[in-house]
């Protein structure tokens, strides 16, 4: 087989459909997140993890000590829209198959992507504290959903993600931005309302897709290997920019929205249609 061919299998695999259960797309609605098993083989995260790891560190501009980081630069390094840099990249952005997942768990007739970033968790990064997505989102909707593509296996030790079941549904915490505060505060307003949570360990090939209000945290990286993940941030093909609430959406609206006006789609080349029926 030639290269070529192995390229293009490895694109078939990304744009092919993917069957998701009716119990999935139940429980993502239920609980605010689902885990899916074997949505990517081994190939593709190799090939494009290995092209996407090269990236973020050519990218990555943090390299302050460790001890010198405060809480959120010490959660991971952060290295958004990597499709506008590599055409390699946006294959894997693009993929069909990933947006027709996230529009079956949604219920929605298409999605548009909203954007992409790596999050490489390295060895000794702290932990992810609990928050919410759309806290730093203008937009309408609550239909919004995040892709967690973890590139290798995570086990407990690697800090994978964790959610609080159901939590989606709740007022609680929605102003407030990731931080010790936000550990705290949501650590403790969580428990107080029972709310389950999730930590399992990710298999290789397992990817998580949960919605912009539920929320999650992750567990410090005590491996002595990076946790290396890439995530895509897709909305409701007909979602709807809102007024700003506060500064971190006002630095969306124009980094990732294109300034669209509010009350409009945001449809400008920044926010592709990725998935239509």
């Amino acid at each position: 087989m030639t290269a070529q061919n192995d390229k293009q299998t490895l694109l078939d695999e990304l744009n092919e459909p993917f069957a998701v259960s009716n119990e999935a797309i139940e429980s993502y609605r239920q609980r605010g997140y689902v885990k899916l098993k074997n949505v990517l083989s081994p190939d593709v995260l190799d090939y494009y993890g290995n092209i996407i790891s090269d990236l973020v560190i050519q990218l990555n501009t943090l390299t302050k000590p460790m001890e010198e980081r405060t809480t959120y630069e010490r959660a991971f390094l952060q290295i958004m829209n990597l499709w506008r840099e590599n055409d390699e990249v946006q294959e894997f952005v693009f993929s069909r198959r990933l947006a027709q997942i996230a529009a079956d768990l949604m219920g929605v007739d298409g999605v548009r992507l909203y954007h992409d970033q790596a999050l490489y968790k390295e060895p000794s990064g702290g932990i992810t504290p609990w928050h919410a997505d759309q806290f730093y989102w203008p937009l309408a909707s609550p239909k919004t959903v995040t892709v967690w593509i973890p590139l290798q296996g995570t086990p407990m030790n690697m800090g994978p993600l964790a959610f609080a079941e159901g939590s989606q549904h709740v007022e609680i915490g929605r102003d407030i931005e990731i931080s010790d505060d936000s550990e705290k505060i949501l650590s403790e307003a969580l428990q107080r309302q029972n709310f389950p949570m999730n930590d399992t360990p990710f298999e290789l090939g397992e990817v998580s897709f949960h919605a912009g209000w539920t929320f999650h945290r992750a567990g410090p990286n005590v491996s002595d290997r990076p946790r290396k993940v890439m995530t895509m941030i897709y909305m409701d093909r007909d979602q709807v920019v809102m007024p700003p609430r506060n500064s971190y959406q006002t630095a969306d609206w124009a980094t990732w929205l294109d300034n669209a006006p509010v009350g409009s789609a945001p449809a400008s080349a920044l926010n592709p249609v990725l998935f239509e029926r």
